[in-house]
């Protein structure tokens, strides 16, 4: 994408074939989804042939070679007909795949990329704990080291993509070091089968029915050595990085529900009858309309600007941090306009808007709070590189 915002032939042709396959394969099906809690596990083997978990990645390692972009556009156009399946193929990507191409060994990447790529297997991301979210370096899990392995236990929760048919492995922080600094953490690659590593039975959600998410515990797990993902100690780095460009993703999933929102508006608007005409013609329906439009089109530029960055090799940083704080509350504040003009049959199930409105509220919660956002464009600022903790150590707690 150059300056004049146009997107090139391939990355227009990767959008027409997604938006092609979220309308006419995910769209009929994603009630259902919701209504069951079922995993579409086949559509995300699709979603697997079609190559959209390798999109970012380099043929080399089994990937697309379609850039950061074009998977951005593919996350819009999936979420426009279901977030969950969205969220699946966000967090394969970004946090499954993404921080062991960057910091796995040669036969890490070897071992794992080529089905992770291909969507065959799904790896995980574990990060969060009961006592560790936005707080993310008050990691309790340890990982003793002993011999030629590590031995984990602890407890990981709201884990996604855990526990499915295909689910390989995750990524676990832990601490390998005796203080309680951050510098003491380490990540580590738990493949699944491993003794003493036990998957929760899923969790019941406000939304994202047809995700996988779980609690993982580890219980003298042992670990080998040759897992360890990137240098000792670096691990709470390492995720963190992830989770920048991470909080991209979320913002173009979070652009595909706010512009199904407007979608299923413009939709009702014109179809719905009151007072003798269309809702359409009342000017209020009108002005919710156009700020919807423009909000997300805002949103979705955002999104562009910190993608483009990705695919420089730049950092994004506070663009990154914007561009999730700017969509995922617009696409909160759609869904409730959504549902405002679709009336009392939005508050029905029947409709997709109650989905959109259930679906959309974590989107301010999932891989930094809006909270968190403000403070690492605020620490960015101030000159601090985006470091929470120096914001929070020199008073901004």
């Amino acid at each position: 994408m150059g300056p004049s915002f146009e997107l090139s032939p391939e990355q227009t042709e990767i959008r027409a074939t997604c938006r092609e396959f979220a309308t006419e394969v995910v769209a009929p099906r994603a009630a259902e989804w919701d209504r069951s809690s079922e995993f579409p596990l086949q559509v995300v083997l699709q979603m697997g042939q079609l190559g959209l978990f390798g999109l970012p990645f380099p043929e080399s390692v089994g990937g697309a070679g379609a850039g950061f972009l074009s998977y951005l556009l593919a996350l819009e156009e999936i979420a426009r007909a279901d977030a969950s399946l969205a969220i699946t193929l966000e967090a394969g990507v970004s946090l499954g795949i993404a921080p062991i191409f960057r910091y796995g060994t040669e036969e890490q990447r070897h071992r794992y990329l080529p089905e992770l790529c291909s969507g065959r297997r799904l790896w995980a991301f574990g990060l969060t704990e009961p006592e560790a979210g936005s707080d993310a370096g008050a990691t309790r899990t340890r990982a003793r080291p002993e011999g030629e392995e590590f031995v984990v236990d602890g407890t990981k929760c709201f884990i996604t993509n855990s526990g499915t048919a295909i689910t390989a492995g995750v990524t676990i922080t832990a601490r390998t070091g005796s203080g309680e600094g951050r510098g003491g953490i380490s990540a580590l690659l738990v493949e699944s089968g491993t003794e003493g590593f036990r998957v929760a039975p899923a969790y019941r959600k406000l939304g994202w029915h047809a995700s996988d998410t779980h609690e993982l515990s580890f219980s003298s797990c042992r670990v080998p050595r040759a897992n360890l993902l990137g240098r000792e100690g670096g691990g709470l780095g390492q995720f963190l990085d992830a989770l920048e460009a991470g909080r991209v993703a979320i913002a173009a999933l979070s652009v595909g529900v706010a512009q199904a929102c407007l979608d299923a508006s413009l939709e009702q608007a014109q179809r719905r009858r009151q007072f003798g005409r269309p809702l359409s013609r009342f000017q209020a329906i009108q002005l919710k309309l156009a700020d919807m439009a423009t909000r997300i089109e805002l949103s979705r530029l955002m999104v562009w600007r910190a993608g483009a960055l990705v695919d420089q090799g730049r950092r994004a940083g506070r663009y990154a941090s914007m561009a999730k704080l700017q969509a995922s509350e617009t696409a909160t504040w759609c869904a409730n306009q959504a549902l405002q003009i679709h009336g009392g049959s939005g508050f029905m199930e029947d409709l997709p808007v109650a989905r959109y409105y259930r679906d959309v509220k974590v989107n301010e919660i999932g891989e930094g709070t809006s909270e968190v956002q403000r403070l690492i464009i605020a620490s960015h600022l101030l000159g601090l590189g985006g470091s929470v903790s120096k914001l929070l150590d020199e008073g901004g707690g």
